[in-house]
Formats: structure tokens, C-alpha cells, sequence
């Protein structure tokens, strides 16, 4: 008998073969110092401040004192604020003035969380060079847009780093973007579809009204512009640090090989969650992870698809994560219950985009089926009447393999999916590890119910317990064989990427896990072959193709 550790070092191995090796995201916070825009005016002794080098002085002298006095910086920076609107005022264009501004703003951010100031309660007198101001905000009707539930940091406080935010991708405008963070977990994040605290990227934007600075957090995702000083002005964004901040925070990251191995005790973790909040006017885009992932995978899509204006102004990203030891079909009955009760709460008005990676592709597939009882009698040789399961079991297949189209699906994108399965999930490696997992005691009496009703035929996947999801990936398991036999239902657009690890040798070709005759699909609306290894969801070229279909959706093509 193997000893754990061996077993876990050729889980190691299995897991490098199967999805490829990912890392988190990384994260340091630091207060970054003052550097003036190229070509901005430099402060002379001998001859008098412009007003750019004015607000630059009192940026530094804030600077200088964060620490010792947060209270006195808060003002300095302030004031900075202002003298650099007043400056944007009599020159819109100046590129000094809107980068000072942003700059004070988000260090009179930055002071706030640091120092533990409570603006959003009640006004707060801050002194500053020139008096007294009083620090609010722009209340929003909003319960969970109400400032005080959140702390506040500034994006540029943030050096990132890791696999999945390799590029920092903003947009340039006015505002300093902030990373709000909830104070509280969220008590009812399942059933509002959240993850259990809240990470997303606003932006802080500071409006002066006689004595009065009024914070305002915009919503980037939202609004391209706002009106500041009666001026219509690009609103600043920062799409990649909010996520950084999550995922390298723990956000929706879960421990992968635990949930491939152990997945009733991650039971809980199979969850639909939205990124951002719930816009009816914009269709969702559903993305689901593969084996032995997460999430957190799918960062660097979402954040190229977020720098398009386009695709912003269309879409809103959700997320469909699950315990990936599971046999896939069970998964698939999981997120359709899922799917039901959020029709309930967030009414979809424009047909749902779903993104499925690998094993997330075969959970796709069954998205957009009619199985009827035809499923049923592939698998079994006889109608659900005839098969005689205890209640529990037959209640169990019937969610899994009698089940409908969701209406709600308008389009699917299928990236390096196994549809006819994996033939690692057949060979060596892959019974081994399909051995270690640990599979529920439900699904085992359910399999054990099966197995003693089941005919295998002479190419079959014959197995003496229940399946568990390596064993749905290979081509000789019964479902992956039977389900292939039943057409997707017609109407549904569909398109597929696949990749080919550079070598160009369709349709011969494999990302390494996945072949092309198996990821390949009569009927689809097109076929992107990229230079990529199984993680083709990451490939830059999978980000246009994506970006195309979203857009080719969009205008209903």
C-alpha cells in the first residue's frame, strides 16, 4: 500500500495532466509616492507656483505627515482636490491637473481606511489650509451600496502579481479606483448568489460644494462618465486589482485538489455566484471552471472582456462553481435547481451567454439538451417505470438524466471540452486517480442501486461502484457514450475553441488532455483553434474569439 505522501505527489502529477499548473494571484500594499506627470511643471524657488505646482506641494506635505498627522493630511489633500479641479475647471484638458486630482483622492481614501475615520455616518470636520470642510458622501438608496459596510482602498496602494493578472488593464478618466472590501461576511450569500464577502472595484470621485467635499463611490461597470463641476468627464476604472484583491484574499478561491478528492465535505461550495451586481438591462455571461478548478480561472478573460466598453455595457459575469469530484451529470442537476430559484430573484430579460472550460463544457452541453426518458433507456434498457430503484436513488437519476433545455440559455461557448471524453481518463493515471476520490455515500448507494440493474456492453467503462467524475471524462463511460447519442436542441446557437499547442496539425491535433475529436462539434456556429495547452479559456486569443461571439450575440446573430 502506497504511503499519503506518494499518493499526493501522483495526485500532484494528475492534476498537472489534467488541468495544467495555475498559481494565485499575489498582493503588497504600500502608500506609493508622489510622481508628477511627465512633463508637468517643476516647483522653482526663485519664481511664483503655478496652480499645477501649488496642489503638488500640498500633495507632498500631505505625504510627508501621513502617519503623524492623518488628519492634517486628510485636509492638505483635500484642498489638493480642489485647487485641481479649479484648475481642470479653466483648462478641461490639462493632463497635470486630472492626474493630481486623482492622486489626492485616493490618499484622502487611503487616510480614511488607515486612520479609521468615519465619514459615512456623519459629516466630518477636517482643518485644512484654507478652513474647515466637511467630509460626507452621496448616499445611495442601496442598502449594500451604503459606504460603511465596506473598507476602502485605494488601487494604486496594490503591487500584483500571479498567474491569472498578469495585465493591468485600467481605464484612464477621472476618480481614484478604490477596492471595496466587506467588513462583514455576507449572512445570506447563497441566497442572493454573492460570494461570502464582497470584493469589487469602484471609484472614488470628491465634488465640492461650498465648505462641503461629498465622496461619491461610481460604479465603473455602470457608468463610462460622470458629471463633475458641470462637466461630463471618462470616469477612471481599474479592472484588474479588485480581482487580484479577491482571488489572492480568498474571495471565491477554494482549495481545488481537496474538492476533487473529498466533495461532500466541500459540499457547500457548489454555488452560483455573481461578480458584480444584478443589472437586468444587461445579459449574463456564466462561466464555468473544469476539473480540479476554480473560479479564480477564468480572471484573465474576465478581466480583458471587462476592458471592452462594449462588452461592459452588455454583459455581467456570474460564476458556477462545484466540488469537482463529482460525476459531471450530478453537477449538471445541481446547477439546473440552482438556476430555477435564481429565475426567481433575478429575472433573466436577455437570453444567459454560458462559458464552460473542460469538464465545465460538459456540464455545458447538458444546458442546452432535451434528454426526454431517451437517456433513462440508453443507460438502463428500460423506462424509469420499469427500473425498480429505492426512492432516493431514482429520485437522484431522474434529476440527473431526465431533464430539459434551460430557456434561459441563449448561446454557448464550449472551450477544450472532452464532449466524447479523455482518453487520460481511461489509461493508467487517470484510474488511479479516480480511485482516490472519495465519492459521496448518496451517489455510492445510488451507484450501488445501478450497478445491479445496469448491462454493460463490451467497450464500457466497467466499474464495480459509483462513477465519480474522471470516470464521467472517459470515452468509455456509458453516459459520455449515450449522451453523445442524443442531439442538442436545435435553435441554440453554439461555438467551440479548442486548443493545439501550437503545432497546427488539425484535426489530428490535442491540447494534451483533450483531443480534437473530442472537443470538435458537428453544428457549431464556428471553431477557434488556438496555439494553446488545455488552458485555452487563457489563451489571448480566446479572448477576442470570446469577445467576437459576445458581440456577434449582442446583436442578435
Amino acid at each position: 500500500m502506497k504511503s499519503q505522501p506518494s499518493r499526493f505527489s501522483f495526485l500532484t502529477l494528475l492534476a498537472v495532466s489534467l488541468t495544467g499548473c495555475t498559481t494565485d494571484a499575489t498582493i503588497k500594499e504600500r502608500i506609493p509616492g508622489f510622481r508628477p506627470l511627465i512633463g508637468s511643471p517643476a516647483s522653482a524657488a526663485t519664481a511664483p507656483l503655478s496652480p499645477a505646482s501649488k496642489t503638488e506641494a500640498m500633495i507632498r506635505k500631505a505625504l510627508s505627515h501621513f502617519h503623524a498627522n492623518p488628519l492634517g493630511a486628510l485636509g492638505e489633500n483635500m484642498e489638493a482636490a480642489r485647487s485641481a479641479l479649479a484648475e481642470l475647471k479653466a483648462n478641461p484638458n490639462d493632463p497635470t491637473a486630472l492626474h493630481d486630482y486623482n492622486f489626492a483622492v485616493s490618499r484622502m481614501v487611503g487616510i480614511i481606511k488607515e486612520s479609521k475615520l468615519d465619514p459615512w455616518t456623519k459629516p466630518l470636520e477636517v482643518p485644512t489650509p484654507s478652513g474647515t470642510l466637511l467630509l460626507t458622501h452621496k448616499p445611495d438608496p442601496r442598502p449594500m451600496w451604503n459606504p460603511a459596510l465596506y473598507n476602502f482602498t485605494p488601487a494604486d496602494q496594490f503591487t500584483i502579481g500571479g498567474a491569472y493578472v498578469k495585465d493591468h488593464v485600467t481605464r484612464p478618466g477621472i476618480g481614484a479606483p478604490v477596492v471595496a472590501v466587506g467588513k462583514q461576511l455576507n449572512k445570506e450569500w447563497r441566497t442572493n448568489y454573492l460570494t461570502k464577502r464582497i470584493y469589487y472595484g469602484v471609484t472614488a470621485v470628491a465634488r465640492f460644494q461650498g465648505n462641503r467635499c461629498i465622496l461619491a463611490f461610481e460604479d465603473p461597470l455602470k457608468k463610462e462618465t460622470v458629471s463633475v463641476d458641470g462637466r461630463t468627464m471618462a470616469l477612471a476604472a481599474d479592472f484588474t486589482v479588485p480581482l487580484a484583491v479577491m482571488l489572492a484574499s480568498g474571495g471565491p478561491q477554494v482549495p481545488k485538489l481537496e474538492r476533487m478528492l473529498f466533495p461532500e465535505k466541500y459540499a457547500e461550495t457548489a454555488q452560483l455566484a455573481r461578480l458584480e451586481p444584478y443589472n437586468p438591462n444587461k445579459a449574463v455571461v456564466l462561466v464555468i471552471h473544469g476539473l480540479m478548478d476554480s473560479p479564480s480561472t477564468w480572471a484573465p478573460m474576465i478581466i480583458k472582456l471587462r476592458s471592452d466598453p462594449e462588452i461592459r455595457r452588455n454583459y455581467q459575469f456570474w460564476f458556477y462553481s462545484y466540488p469537482s469530484g463529482y460525476p459531471y451529470p450530478y453537477s449538471a442537476s445541481i446547477l439546473r435547481e440552482k438556476l430555477d430559484d435564481v429565475e426567481k430573484r433575478y429575472p433573466m430579460h436577455r437570453p444567459m451567454v454560458v462559458i464552460g472550460h473542460s469538464m465545465g463544457g460538459c456540464i455545458s452541453r447538458l444546458l442546452i439538451t432535451d434528454t426526454k426518458e431517451d437517456l433513462w433507456k440508453l443507460l438502463f434498457n428500460k423506462t424509469p417505470a420499469q427500473t425498480n430503484f429505492p426512492l432516493a436513488s431514482k429520485k437522484l437519476y431522474t434529476e440527473a438524466l431526465i431533464f430539459k433545455h434551460r430557456p434561459e440559455v441563449g448561446r454557448l461557448i464550449f472551450i477544450s471540452a472532452p464532449l466524447k471524453g479523455s482518453e487520460i481518463a481511461s489509461l493508467s493515471i487517470g484510474r488511479i486517480g479516480s480511485m482516490l476520490i472519495r465519492t459521496p455515500r448518496a451517489l455510492l448507494l445510488a451507484g450501488n442501486d445501478a450497478l445491479k440493474v445496469a448491462t454493460f456492453q463490451a467497450n464500457d467503462l466497467k466499474l464495480k461502484r459509483a462513477p465519480n467524475s474522471i470516470d464521467t471524462l472517459s470515452p468509455k463511460n456509458r453516459f459520455v457514450r449515450m449522451i453523445n447519442k442524443i442531439p442538442i436542441t436545435p435553435g441554440i446557437p453554439y461555438h467551440t475553441i479548442q486548443g493545439d499547442r501550437g503545432k497546427g496539425d488539425s484535426p489530428n491535433s490535442s491540447d494534451g488532455v483533450v483531443p480534437y475529436w473530442s472537443s470538435h462539434m458537428e453544428g457549431a456556429q464556428s471553431e477557434c483553434i488556438v496555439p494553446s495547452d488545455h488552458g485555452a479559456h487563457q489563451n489571448p486569443k480566446a479572448f477576442d474569439e470570446v469577445a467576437r461571439i459576445l458581440k456577434l450575440n449582442d446583436q442578435g446573430n
